[in-house]
Formats: structure tokens, sequence, C-alpha cells
């Protein structure tokens, strides 16, 4: 195992200087958080994961999550995390005050689960899922539903799920069968099956609480007829107690991955007794599900980027301690008298490390950066100002949680070749990190779905408003670099590459003008890759201008080497992974159509 898992100093640094958390703190909803009494929280966090979660993670691959008896078994941690984590709030953390919650800024709490989500990311989703479940239920549904259920999800006590696919309708929603019948009683029966649900049960929450989407018999076909469920495993009896409400445990799945993290086969009403309990309105569940997808998908961006984190330290510490060769003499040989070499002295380790920590480093500041924009939408003083925030959430959401996830795999694959042929051996924990992070790109919609989403609807909002308004927040930024010589090139470089998004645009734009949206849409996933690198390229702009003005004025919070680190991991990316995009540009802008299907099948 390795010593670290996470940068604490580059965090904050991320957070107060580059992100400017404290000007959060101004505003209304905020004004009882300080600096002092945030770090207080991640300082808590870091402690509480160092003793509680890191150590376990691998005993928790080893030992993974199963079903016997009709429930799932997990490892004992799993009730530490619910239970202390809930004491300290690492759920109730951003909600209202009048919900029981802290009234964190969402960028300090995505800071605090990101220290866990390094530390042991089989462990965190249980408490994630939890928090996006009673989230949908405080926004959405009557007080009676928030009464019952809510206080406990907070605290840990009871668990929360969402519950959305089924064996025949996996992305496709508008195929969900599972049925829900009203009753006179106020409450629908529910009938069907879950498949892919993570955290659906485990022995030590009293209860777990479906967040469950099903249509009402009669409802119109599509995704417009699927309204929203709250159906607890148990049900409250009324008198103070809770009775069984016929949610069956099918089946666990066993993972190539998390495999401490359950993910469950569930049976709704299989002995014709499970109650579900409508939250808002009828027919407009998907509505109410989409709502909470941004939060959802900055947390799959956010533990992407935390286990190519943990990933990195990992390499990085074996690297500095792994002797192998010897280094070129001027006339190209190498001396066998000479001492053996540390491994981080070699040109392509030294190449693999950097792009580990541009990767991670590059997209933590994004996730924030997410983060942040959703506070700032949350408590904008005008329309003007919400609708500015949510915009660019809107616009970069998909890349936060594509990119952490696309190229932290890749990230976490470089680690493992940095260990030769040690990475793929259970005694080290690279073969880990690369088999857990493998369902980032999958969770909360795939790599295909988010891509089509930034081509087809972001880069289309609002006939290319949003993609203005984006472009305006990264030319603010290039012209602030652009004061400090040492970076004037890396900010050409940025508003070149921002040109050539708005050419390859223009390219792909008439193919829908036409109607002809498979053309259109055909290469979005490369469309994705090019963005993101542009994207990734202005997080490493804004961090490398602040390390700039630190290291021209020396008053910065950390060592001159600190600030270095940052300005030779800019130039590692702006010489090897930002010109890929010219790659892609030549891809997106060729007239093949050959991944089209043609009459002729020709894959075979």
């Amino acid at each position: 195992m390795a010593d670290k898992y996470v940068d604490i100093d580059t965090l904050k640094h991320l957070l107060y200087d580059v992100h400017h958390l404290e000007e959060l703190l101004e505003r209304e909803r905020f004004q009882d958080h300080d600096k002092e009494s945030l770090d207080l929280f991640l300082d808590s966090t870091k402690s509480f994961a160092d003793k509680e979660l890191f150590p376990y993670i691998k005993e928790m691959d080893e030992q993974p999550a199963y079903h016997k008896d009709g429930g799932v078994i997990v490892h004992p941690q799993v009730k530490t995390m619910m239970e202390e984590g809930g004491e300290l709030g690492f759920i109730s953390g951003p909600f209202n005050y009048e919900d029981g919650g802290m009234q964190i800024p969402l960028i300090a709490q995505t800071a605090s689960s990101y220290i866990l989500d390094a530390a042991n990311n089989h462990l965190t989703g249980y408490a994630g899922l939890t928090q996006g479940a009673a989230e949908l239920i405080i926004h959405f549904a009557n007080q009676e539903l928030k009464d019952t259920y809510v206080p406990n999800m907070l605290t840990g006590k009871w668990g929360g799920t969402m519950c959305l696919t089924e064996p025949q309708a996996g992305s496709s929603l508008s195929d969900i069968v599972t049925k829900a019948t009203p009753t006179e009683d106020g409450h629908y029966h529910i009938s069907g099956q879950k498949i892919f649900i993570s955290g659906g049960d485990n022995q030590f929450s009293e209860n777990i609480v479906h967040l469950l989407l099903a249509r009402i018999e009669g409802a119109p076909k599509g995704t417009k007829g699927i309204s929203l469920f709250v159906v607890p495993k148990n049900r409250p009896d009324g008198k103070g107690g809770l009775v069984s409400n016929d949610v069956t445990t099918v089946a666990d799945f066993q993972k190539m991955g998390q495999r401490g993290y359950c993910t469950t086969h569930l049976g709704f009403g299989d002995s014709e007794d499970c109650q579900g309990y409508l939250v808002g309105e009828a027919n407009k569940g998907l509505s109410y599900m989409f709502l909470m997808m941004n939060a959802a998908r900055i947390g799959v961006g956010r533990g992407a980027s935390a286990i190519a984190s943990a990933a990195y330290h990992a390499s990085l510490q074996y690297a500095n301690e792994r002797p192998q060769g010897r280094k070129l003499t001027s006339d190209g040989t190498k001396n066998p008298e000479q001492k053996q070499s540390l491994i981080i002295e070699h040109a392509d380790v030294r190449r693999m490390l950097l792009l580990q920590k541009a990767v991670v480093e590059g997209s933590m500041s994004l996730v924030l950066l997410a983060a942040k924009y959703y506070d700032l939408e949350v408590t904008a003083r005008t329309p003007e100002e919400k609708n500015k925030y949510n915009t660019l959430l809107e616009m970069i959401i998909p890349v936060v949680k594509t990119y952490p996830s696309e190229a932290g795999s890749y990230a976490v694959n470089n680690g493992l070749q940095i260990l030769g042929g040690y990475g793929f051996c259970s005694d080290f924990i690279l073969q880990q990190y690369y088999r857990d992070i493998r369902i980032s790109a999958i969770y909360e919609g795939t790599t295909g779905i988010q891509s089509q989403d930034l081509l087809g609807r972001k880069m289309t909002m609002g006939n290319g408003e949003g993609l203005q308004l984006l472009s305006a927040e990264i030319i603010q930024s290039i012209e602030t670099a652009s004061k400090h010589e040492a970076l004037q090139p890396y900010a050409n470089i940025l508003g070149d590459k921002l040109k050539l998004t708005q050419k390859i645009l223009e390219t792909l734009m008439p193919h829908a003008m036409k109607g002809d949206y498979e053309r259109f849409l055909a290469d979005a996933s490369v469309f994705m890759e090019f963005f993101s690198l542009i994207i990734i390229g202005w997080t490493w702009l804004d961090i490398a201008t602040h390390a700039q003005v630190a290291l021209t004025n020396g008053n910065g919070s950390f060592s001159d080497e600190f600030y270095q680190s940052k300005m030779a991991t800019l130039d590692y990316f702006y010489s090897y992974e930002l010109p890929k995009t010219a790659g892609q540009a030549e891809i997106l802008m060729n007239a093949s159509t050959v991944t089209i299907k043609k009459e002729t099948e020709f894959i075979v």
C-alpha cells in the first residue's frame, strides 16, 4: 500500500486560490462558515479517511459483498461509514438547516468527498446515494414523506438508492415496465424488477429507501409516462416500528471492480404487498430524476479523479523506491559499474508520472469548478446570474463526468505500466485501481450518452448561447494569463484551439440543419475527447496563472517547488496532451461515413 492517496495542499490550493471559495462565503447562504471552519471539516475528513477508509480498501476488494439468504453481506466498514460518516456531515453537509443539513458549499463538500473517494472508493457510494435519494425527497416530495424518511437518511441510519434500470431497459428509460397501481388508501402497489442498483441492500442498514421510477397504469407511453416513487425496503407500521414492504433482494452482481460496493438485483411486489408513495406529480418522474443528475455526474467525475489520484501517488512512491537500469552516458551507452538508477530518473517514467499528475489535478480542478457553478446558481442574486451559472454548469457537465472517467482510466493504466510486472500482481494496489475506475465511464450515462449530450444538446443550446458563454469564460482566462510573459505561448495555443472548435462545429452543423442527426452525432465521442482536452487545457492555464503570480510576488501559501510543479505540468499538458486535438479535428472534419449502418453489413 502507498503512504499517500491525495494531495491535500493541491486540493486546498484549488479551493481557495484558484476557485476563490472565500468569496462564496460572503453569500448569505454560507455566511455561517469561514475558512477556518471549512479547513477543520476537511482535516477531520482526512483523519477519518486515514483511519476508517484507506486501511480497508484492499481488504474490501478481497472480501467482496455477496448475496446470502435473501440479503447482501457487506464489509463491516460500511456500518462505520454510514454511522460515523453521518455524524460528521458527509451526507447532510450541503442541505438546508431546516432539512437537517449544514449548508456547506457544494464545492467544499465535493473536496471532502474527493478525499473519501481517494481513500476508499468502495465505501463512499453508500453515503453518496443516500444523499442523492434524500435530495429528491426534499426537493419534490410532500412534507409527510420528508418527515418520515429524510431525518434517518441524513444521519446514515437509513440508506438510499436510485432505482432506474430494468432487465429490458438499460439506458433507454422509455422502456421501463415496472408498474404502479393506485389504491384507495393513497399509496400505490408496486410490481417489477430493477437491476444494477448500487448500495441496494446490506445487513447494517435498518432500512433502505429506494427512489424508484415506475409507470402508473394508463400513463402515456415513453418517458412522458414515468413517475417517481418512494419505495422503502421496510415501511413504517404507524406504531413507531417497521414492517417488510415486499422488496426482495434477488441477487448481488459480482463485479470486475468496486467489489466492496454492492450492486443488486431487486424485486418489488412478488407477494403483492409492496407499497410506493408518489413523489410530486404523476408522469414527471424522469424530469425530477434528471434535475438531480448534475450532482450525480459531478460525483462520478469526482470519484474517477480521486481513484486516479490514489493511483498516481502509489505510482510516484514506487518510482521513487524502485531501482532499475542505468541512465545513458553521453555516448549513448550504459556503464554497468554505475549504480542502478531509480526509475523516476528515466524520461519515459517521468512522462507517465506527469501524465497522471496532469489528469488528476486538471480533472480535480474541473470537478471543483462544476460544484462552484452549482453554488453560484443556488445563491444567485438575480435571474440573469442564475441563468448564467446554470448554463455554464450544463455546458461542462458532460466533460466533468466523462474526462475524469476516460482519461482517469488511461492515467491509472500508465501507473500500472510504471510498476511493470508488479503492476499486474495482486500484491500491489495499481491493478485494483485499474479495475475500480473502469465503471466510472458507465455510471450515470455512458461515455457515448454523455458525448451525444455534449454535441447534440449542449453545443446547440440556445442557438449556441451556451458555447458563447463558456467561450467568454475561457477567453477571460486567456487574457489574464497573457499578462505574464511565461504564459503567453500557452494562452495563444488555447486561443487557437478554441477557434478550431468553431471550425469543427461549422463542418458538423450542416448535417443537423439538414436533419441528418445520425451523421451529425456519429463521431460525438471523438468530439468529447477533443473538447475535453480544451477544457482541461483551460483548467491548467488557470492553475498555472495562479502559480505564476505566487512565484512572481513571493507571497504564496506554499513552497516555490509546489508552484514550479504546476508550471511543469502545464508544460507537459500543452506539449503532450493538447496536441492530440489536431488528430481528433482531422477525424471530425473527415467526410467518411464508415461507422454508419448501410444496407450491406460489413462488420462480420
